[in-house]
């Protein structure tokens, strides 16, 4: 049985949820699933704007045929080829095979590579092309590395609508397909943020040059690929995008990261964190051995002051803080600053290694001497920590914006 709603007189969205899933692209845990859209428009011509992953299709198919009540569909419009949006494509044509793909050329040789298309009946546009359906006109956005380089946004500009493709989107399968009927900042605004920082963080450039173009457009609904459908208080999400894809800190805070094999290290990052808190300084405190690195990645790019303490181990960085520094690295963590805590007990030299490594990143400020433990935490350590938290309570005060 069909399950729709219909966002505006002519346009439906065609969507599903997976609650199933336990990893999206097999990476990233997704404990309350995740939503694949897809939306309708029935003017003159009826356009279907993307397809779905193969996990929901059964639920898809049902609604497009439901929606279309006999009508044939005239186009879909592929705006991005990751199968999470493309699995059930040639389904779609072996079940419709007088649409016109409607879609960038780059997209089009991917179709090639996943499904042997030949390319029949295909209308190839680029940005700035506009293409009539009836009442309405489709405008195209090319956004390249948004985040692949064949991605399209389409927008509809007698209506105000944009299908934004994976930007806008948020981990999580959706109890209401509006974000005005969720309580999208307590619920959605940690996956939201996880799914930028892992997904599309990389491309903060490009995903700027696609503000900019947005902000020429005016636009009363926002439709992605993942997540819900944005009618009302849009700005405040788009603020968060462009903090986000400038790489500055969303809050003002210190996010402590630490690795420990047998509690001492965590000791070094507690009595470090308990300090900040009573001088008042925001603090949260993260076991990277434990959290999963996508949800540490989100929370560093989240906050102002980053503090990594871990074990020396195999005369290296402790594996799971290792991992975390390569994956923030490859996601062009920048404009922090940090401080560094490190255990060893005949050879200390993570803090080293640290330092080697985050010293390479764009605009990051070290912030106080590294603290040496040795072993466990004694009173020249805990001296250490102490003055430590002092450093990074004066950056604090000093870089207050006024």
């Amino acid at each position: 049985m069909k399950n729709t709603t219909q966002l505006l007189q002519d346009l439906s969205y065609l969507g599903a949820n997976d609650r199933r899933i336990a990893l999206f692209e097999s990476a990233f845990p997704v404990p309350r699933g995740v939503s694949y859209n897809s939306y309708l428009l029935k003017d003159e011509k009826t356009v279907l704007f993307d397809t779905v992953d193969s996990a929901v299709a059964e639920q898809f198919f049902e609604n497009l045929e439901g929606e279309l009540d006999g009508r044939p569909l005239d186009f879909v419009v592929v705006h991005h080829m990751e199968p999470d949006h493309s699995a059930t494509f040639k389904r779609l044509m072996e079940r419709y095979p007088d649409t016109t793909v409607v879609t960038s050329e780059k997209a089009l040789k991917m179709m090639g590579f996943y499904f042997g298309f030949e390319g029949k009946n295909v209308h190839i546009v680029k940005d700035g092309d506009t293409m009539s359906v009836g009442r309405h006109t489709i405008c195209f956005v090319s956004a390249p590395m948004v985040h692949w380089p064949e991605v399209l946004m389409s927008y509809l500009p007698e209506e105000g609508v944009l299908f934004s493709a994976d930007a806008f989107g948020t981990f999580g399968a959706l109890d209401a397909v509006f974000a005005d009927e969720l309580n999208f900042e307590r619920d959605y605004l940690d996956d939201a943020r996880r799914y930028y920082f892992n997904i599309v963080g990389k491309y903060g450039q490009q995903v700027q040059a696609v503000l900019k173009k947005a902000a020429n457009l005016k636009i009363s609904m926002v439709c992605p690929l993942h997540g819900p459908v944005w009618r009302k208080n849009f700005g405040w999400y788009l603020e968060k995008y462009n903090t986000w894809s400038s790489y500055r800190p969303e809050e003002r805070g210190v996010a402590v990261f630490y690795s420990s094999v047998y509690g001492h290290t965590q000791n070094a990052a507690e009595l470090l964190s308990a300090e900040l808190a009573k001088k008042g300084l925001p603090v949260r405190v993260y076991d990277v051995s434990v959290r999963d690195t996508s949800e540490m990645l989100s929370e560093a790019f989240r906050y102002s002051h980053l503090v990594f303490a871990t074990t020396t181990y195999n005369n290296g960085i402790f594996v799971s803080m290792e991992r975390l520094l390569a994956d923030l690295r490859a996601h062009a963590m920048q404009g922090r600053k940090y401080s560094l805590i490190e255990n060893g007990s005949w050879s200390p030299q993570a803090g080293k290694l640290m330092d080697a490594e985050i010293i390479g990143w764009k605009g990051m400020e070290k912030v106080g001497e590294t603290v040496t433990v040795l072993s466990a935490v004694n009173e020249t350590s805990r001296t250490a920590i102490l003055r430590l938290a002092e450093a990074i309570f004066e950056n604090f005060e000093r870089t207050r914006e006024v």
